[in-house]
């Protein structure tokens, strides 16, 4: 537990939503189990072990301790969640959350929901993900149509929120969880943005037909969960989408995969695309950010981005 409460001792005052420590990395050895994020203005501690109320006092008095530090004239909110099989739990420590809890990341905003479920909201370590649609949006040809953006799993639509701030002409969000789409659409007039969302509350592998017919998209964002019983299990669904890529995207579009499965490498993308959808060319991965750092990158959240070839300059012409 040692490095938890070295970092927690050591942490600046967080204003946007991160991971400040990440035990799961592997990187500080006895501490795989812990995770400690800031949602500001609170703090969630994540074990996925079970734990000793004299372990949790301990990282209590090292937060109270810190926190008296760096904002001495504002409370302590923390929120302690156990995920160890059979000690499922979520428990408000000390101060209140929010309500509406509104959390920042680079200049957006987002509702999330810390005493409810797993997921809270805004994944963290798809910050860098984010950011790359930002730039790649910002940076689109400006002698192009404005881009047009297909949000596959959309959850609550964080890709689509910065796609439209960075200048989208049009992002369709699909995902069949209501609840979270629900609050993908609150979080657009959060931000600003009164027009250029759609939302689909389908089930992606049947609702092909009406994706096919918006596009073609200038990028494609398919961020699926790695398993989730009923809705996508990445070893056998994947591979679907990887095949419909090319008739979704415009010549010069982008597919940005996603894959958080730590059982999974790089190879099970890369491998399946050559096969599946040969026409796409690899261009990079884009890095996590570094507090989610790892002993293994191959174990690590994988995020690659692809595109489809450009027409040939006389064929534009023409068009």
């Amino acid at each position: 537990m040692q490095a938890l409460l070295n970092a927690i001792a050591t942490m600046a005052l967080p204003t946007d939503a991160q991971r400040v420590f990440h035990g799961r990395g592997g990187l500080f050895p006895g501490c795989e189990q812990w995770a400690l994020d800031a949602f500001p203005p609170v703090l969630v501690l994540t074990s996925f072990q079970a734990v000793s109320d004299d372990e949790l006092a301990t990282i209590g008095v090292a937060l109270s301790t810190r926190w008296a530090q760096i904002s001495p004239d504002q409370p302590l909110n923390w929120v302690f969640q156990c995920r160890a099989e059979g000690h499922l739990e979520t428990r408000l420590m000390s101060g209140e959350v929010p309500d509406p809890h509104v959390v920042t990341e680079k200049g957006s905003s987002f509702r999330v929901h810390v005493l409810k479920g797993q997921n809270h909201g805004l994944f963290l370590d798809m910050a860098e993900g984010r950011e790359w649609v930002r730039r790649m949006v910002r940076n689109y040809g400006a002698d192009q149509p404005r881009l047009k953006v297909l949000n596959l799993f959309a959850y609550t639509c964080a890709f689509s929120v910065v796609a439209l701030q960075a200048g989208a002409k049009q992002v369709v969000n699909v995902d069949m969880s209501h609840g979270a789409m629900a609050i993908g659409q609150q979080n657009h007039p959060l931000n600003g943005i009164t027009t250029g969302a759609t939302f689909l509350m389908h089930d992606i592998f049947k609702t092909w037909g009406k994706i096919t017919r918006g596009g073609p998209y200038g990028l494609v964002i398919v961020d699926p969960p790695s398993y989730q019983k009923g809705s996508f299990v990445a070893t056998k669904d994947y591979a679907k989408l990887m095949r419909r890529l090319p008739e979704l995207l415009a010549p010069g579009g982008y597919a940005l995969l996603c894959l958080n499965a730590p059982e999974l490498g790089l190879d099970f993308l890369q491998d399946q695309m050559k096969e599946l959808a040969p026409e796409l060319k690899f261009v990079e991965r884009v890095a996590n950010p570094v507090v989610f750092a790892d002993v293994s990158p191959e174990r690590s959240l994988k995020v690659l981005a692809y595109q489809m070839p450009s027409l040939p300059a006389s064929v534009e012409h023409a068009a």
